[in-house]
């Protein structure tokens, strides 16, 4: 038996581990199994791994879209594993067998569910079907294409024409995409279309809880309100919704809000293919663990990053848990196979940080001084450039953010997109089925396509849908992609 032979026997005969969703936890958990005693599988429904974190700058034409993707199969290649596409749908404990959305069968000896999470409504009547989520590469090139699409028809209608964007969600991510479209529009978007008065644009950020940033220190809190009102964000805290139409947010105090864009921020859970695991369930849908992050009632299986809620102590959604927590699973199942008693996990918090716009953000160390304005603004930056994957991706996310802060306000600092296909909603929201008559925003008219509808182009193409994913919803909805399975910070 030849050298390759004796070790393919043995790669075959190792304990194989499956690894479901390509975010923070999934990644770092096929990085510490790297050491060749595992069969590794990573399963992800797209190709691609993105980080989530600077969507922001993508659907504000800042980034690329490819500038925050990293290849799956490249990343997998590295550490000795092996990458398949798809969608979990079922497992069967007993077996050790997962079921894929195509039938697929595959047995595992140890199961790793690190899936993240998608957006959660509430249940608030039309929230679903009339506000654009976040949360994937292809929600923030959809956002980014209709934003400049709407502001390139407010340069072409009346003078009295009006844009409104309402962001729901007092989080960083509500904060960070209110704050630079405010500056996009007083700077950037003034020497792009300099026929439309920044006057006309009004940018909204609507809270329900009485703060920003709950989970910082109040004086930090009070800053990033300071700094968005600076930058002319409408900050409405203690504002609970009640309903959101295809033009409007309607406030359970009654009042009526005008919004052509909604972006929901403000809230994730549990991806709905959940329910069919079987595995029980906590707030939100979360998928319960003990702690050492076996899920509740399960010996092989892990429940990591977002997906997993610690019933005794709880970590936050960000993305430093999810990579603590992948890395302790994987050494968790190396302590299983050696035939030890596994450990309890402990989140070591460093910190947080948040970006509010151009030299201006908030950093909370865990056990140190807390920073604002361009210290922490350079900071944060750095941050997020060392963690994203790939050296052609960080080449280019330095070149095109220093390109748009350090020519600012001259223009040339908005990478565009297409305009949004004809089966895509018409902009502005009033147009939609069942908008008000009367809104301020229908006098922003483009050529119009068939049944009065603006005639748009072709798509970007940059997120081809895969194999089940959804594909547009009906007319009159923003497009909803099916929940990826690497969540916001798994």
């Amino acid at each position: 038996m030849t050298q390759a032979t004796t070790a393919n026997h043995q790669l075959s005969a190792a304990p194989h581990v499956i690894v479901i969703g390509a975010g923070f936890a999934g990644l770092n958990t096929v990085k510490a199994l790297v050491k060749g005693q595992f069969r590794v599988t990573l399963i992800d429904r797209n190709l691609y791994s993105t980080f989530q974190p600077l969507l922001y700058q993508v659907a504000t034409g800042g980034l690329n879209p490819g500038d925050v993707s990293y290849a799956i199969g490249g990343y997998t290649r590295k550490y000795g594993a092996r990458y398949c596409r798809g969608m979990l749908t079922g497992i069967d404990a007993a077996a050790r067998r997962i079921t894929l959305h195509d039938g697929r069968e595959l047995s595992y000896d140890y199961l790793v569910l690190a899936t993240g999470v998608s957006a959660s409504h509430f249940g608030i009547k039309g929230a679903e079907q009339f506000t654009y989520g976040l949360y994937t590469r292809r929600d923030a090139v959809t956002l980014r294409d209709r934003f400049l699409a709407d502001v390139e028809k407010l340069s072409e209608g009346p003078a009295g024409a009006q844009l409104a964007i309402t962001m729901v969600g007092g989080g960083a991510t509500g904060v960070e995409l209110g704050g630079t479209i405010a500056e996009l529009r007083d700077t950037v978007l003034r020497e792009t279309f300099p026929d439309v008065d920044s006057s006309r644009i009004h940018v909204r950020l609507v809270e329900m809880q009485s703060e920003l940033l709950t989970p910082f220190d109040p004086k930090l809190r009070a800053y990033t309100r300071r700094q968005l009102v600076r930058r002319g964000v409408d900050v409405q805290l203690d504002t609970a919704i009640a309903e959101v139409t295809p033009d409007r947010v309607i406030l359970k105090d009654g009042r009526d809000l005008h919004s052509d864009i909604t972006v929901w921020t403000a809230g994730v859970a549990a991806p709905p293919e959940a329910e069919q695991w079987g595995l029980p369930q906590g707030h939100a849908g979360r998928i319960e663990t003990g702690p050492d992050l076996r899920v509740t009632g399960q010996d092989r299986i892990f429940a990591v990053g977002d997906i997993g809620l610690v019933t005794d102590h709880p970590t936050p959604q960000l993305s430093q848990p999810a990579i603590q927590m992948g890395r302790f699973a994987a050494g968790q199942i190396k302590r299983l196979e050696a035939g030890q008693p596994t450990e309890t996990f402990h989140y070591h918090d460093k910190g947080q940080a948040a970006t509010i716009g151009r030299r201006s953000a908030v950093i909370e160390l865990a056990h140190g001084p807390d920073f604002t304005g361009t210290l922490a603004w350079l900071g944060w930056l750095a941050l997020h450039l060392v963690y994203l994957l790939g050296g052609r991706n960080r080449v280019s996310a330095i070149v095109n953010l220093a390109w748009r802060y350090l020519t600012w306000g001259h223009g040339g600092t908005v990478i565009v997109g297409d305009e949004p296909t004809a089966d895509a909603p018409p902009e502005p929201a009033a147009f939609r089925p069942g908008a008000q008559r009367g809104s301020p925003s229908q006098s922003i008219t483009g050529r119009d396509g068939p049944a009065g509808r603006p005639n748009a182009g072709a798509q970007d193409g940059s997120a081809e849908p895969p194999p089940g994913a959804a594909t547009d919803g009906p007319a009159g909805r923003p497009h909803q992609a099916a929940p990826a399975q690497a969540g916001p910070s798994s």
